[in-house]
Formats: structure tokens, sequence, C-alpha cells
């Protein structure tokens, strides 16, 4: 017996607006029946996990123990601009010199997320 992993839970102040956020970051929508003021939302990836969003009366107060990791489709420089655009915070740059490494961000409610090299950013270390 297995087990299947159905969601990636996110606890939040405001559940509508990070997973619009998050829908922003990923470019799928938020399931169509949530609103504004709903306390559980989600993003319907295409493939893999729910990203859920549940509403909680306390404030992040410590590290992530477990967090998200992007690979973008375009440079990781790109990408990490396109997300600072939408809301994120630089939180720590661990890109290196010669292009390996990631780049830490917060989600607007502190969340922190890496952002990796792209398929094209290895492939052009490799050469």
């Amino acid at each position: 017996m297995v087990s299947v992993l159905q969601n990636v839970a996110i606890d939040c102040a405001d559940a509508y607006g990070l997973a619009r956020f998050w829908s922003e970051v990923t470019g799928c929508s938020p399931h169509p029946e949530d609103r504004p003021g709903d306390h559980e939302t989600q993003v319907m990836l295409p493939e893999g996990p729910v990203l859920y969003f549940n509403q909680v009366p306390e404030p992040k107060a410590v590290k992530n123990r477990i967090h998200l990791c992007l690979r973008p489709e375009g440079s990781r420089e790109e990408e990490v601009e396109r997300l600072l655009g939408l809301g994120a915070t630089l939180v720590a740059d661990r890109r290196e010199p010669g292009g390996a490494g990631w780049a830490v961000l917060a989600d607007p409610e502190g969340n922190e997320f890496c952002v990796l090299r792209s398929e094209s950013d290895r492939a052009a270390m490799s050469s």
C-alpha cells in the first residue's frame, strides 16, 4: 500500500489573495468556485498536487520547514524579476557567478520558495 500526494497545504491570512498570487506564478487558475473572503481556496495544477490555501488566525513566525522549488520555462533571472513584480520579495540570493545556485523568495505572506535554474540555463552552463 502507498499514499498519493493530494495537495500541498499552505497556511495563510488571506486564502483567496494568496491563491491569486500563486495563480499568477504558475499560470494556473484558482478553483472556479473560490471567491474573495473564502477561508479555503485552491490552485489546480495540470500535473501534480493541488496548491491548497487554508486561512489560519496566527501569523507566520519562523522559516518554512517545507517549501516549493520552481523551475522556470525561461531564464531564472527573468523569472525572479517577474515574481518580484508580482509581489514576491528576495529573501536570500544563492546564485553563483558561474550560473549555478538559486534565489530564495517569499510570497506576499512570507512563505519562502526557491527559483532554480531553467533547463536552458543548465544547458548553457554545460556547453
